[in-house]
């Protein structure tokens, strides 16, 4: 088995670095300064456990591999290039290529099997970060993640298996789950919060901060459960998580933030359409009111454009709150 991993982002970086320090044959795609790093220099893999130069070998496009039938695709894109890059590889790869989603929000699963027929989502708990070219940073030790797959929309079988096994022998724990997505749906409710810290929040305080978290929580459970959609509880959640992936220092720095903020930190587009924006869309369709979640899909388009210009976002909570009552008093 030959694992392909298009984005050698946080996530990617890191399941690719112990993928290949672990023995595994492993092609990363990787654009722009980061990959050009990584095929100078190596990808430069830091953890509490300490640091190393992974070899890894790196194209600039999907269009640069062969594929064939022995490759299984893990896409660690951020959801806004999930359609583009689906298409590229249905082009050249073989139909019935494994996709293996692991990435946030819930649409990514959805826009794969609409062009191939073996789709497996991950809920991956996996606290890293890669704000350099060349260069991503884990911030657990021993496990350096929990990576529990599925196939989607439902079910499990040999690939899944035979993935999972493959994640194991990295340092993952992964479980093998028919439902994966109820526990994918319960990250979404997670990860609504991101936009909060992105513009400013307290990192400290994330993701079970004070008024704002819970309200645009509170939105997303009751969207979810108009849609009819599973979800695990969040006494679930936490014993799943248990005390594995407790936070630790890399080289003497703490994790500042999650994906999204470390999205603007660098400039880049943000993936909040996918996460907030979802809540957003779901609500439109089943009738549910999302006035908080709405408010910070849009504050984080605005954001994205300052980030793209050099300018940091500096909202607290406090006064994202106060813009939420000011437009709901004039509603």
């Amino acid at each position: 088995m030959r694992i392909i991993v298009v984005g050698v982002g946080a996530v990617g970086g890191t399941v690719a670095a112990r993928l290949v320090m672990t023995g595994h044959d492993v092609v990363g795609v990787a654009r722009g300064a980061h990959g050009q790093a990584i095929r100078e220099h190596g990808l430069r893999f830091e953890s509490p456990l300490g640091a190393t130069t992974v070899d890894l070998p790196v194209v600039a496009s999907v269009t640069d591999i062969e594929f064939d039938d022995h490759d299984v695709v893990l896409l660690a894109v951020k959801s806004h290039d999930t359609t583009a890059l689906l298409d590229e590889i249905r082009a050249i790869a073989p139909p019935a290529i494994p996709i293996v989603c692991l990435q946030n929000g819930i649409d990514n699963e959805r826009q794969a099997l609409r062009r191939f027929p073996n789709v497996y989502g991950v809920c991956v708990i996996l606290p890293a970060d890669h704000l350099e070219p060349g260069l991503v940073r884990l911030y657990t030790a021993p496990a350096p993640g929990l990576l529990d797959i599925g196939r989607y929309p439902t079910g499990t079988d040999a690939m899944c298996e035979a993935i999972a096994e493959v994640f194991r022998s990295g340092g993952f724990e992964s479980v093998v789950r028919p439902d994966v997505m109820a526990w994918k749906h319960r990250k979404l409710i997670l990860n609504l919060a991101n936009a909060i810290e992105a513009l400013g929040g307290n990192f400290a305080s994330w993701p079970t901060g004070g008024e704002l978290v819970s309200q645009v929580n509170a939105e997303g459970e009751a969207v979810l459960a108009a849609a009819g959609l599973p979800v695990v509880s969040a006494e679930d959640d936490a014993a799943r998580r248990g005390d594995t992936l407790t936070l630790q220092r890399v080289g003497g720095d703490k994790r500042d933030g999650g994906s999204t903020k470390q999205s603007l930190q660098r400039g880049m587009p943000v993936e909040t359409d996918y996460l907030n924006g979802e809540i957003v869309l779901l609500g439109r369709l089943y009738g549910v009111p999302t006035p908080a979640n709405a408010l910070l899909q849009g504050l984080l388009a605005e954001a994205a454009e300052l980030a793209a210009e050099g300018h940091a976002p500096t909202l607290s909570e406090a006064e994202i709150l106060d813009i939420l009552r000011r437009q709901q008093a004039a509603s």
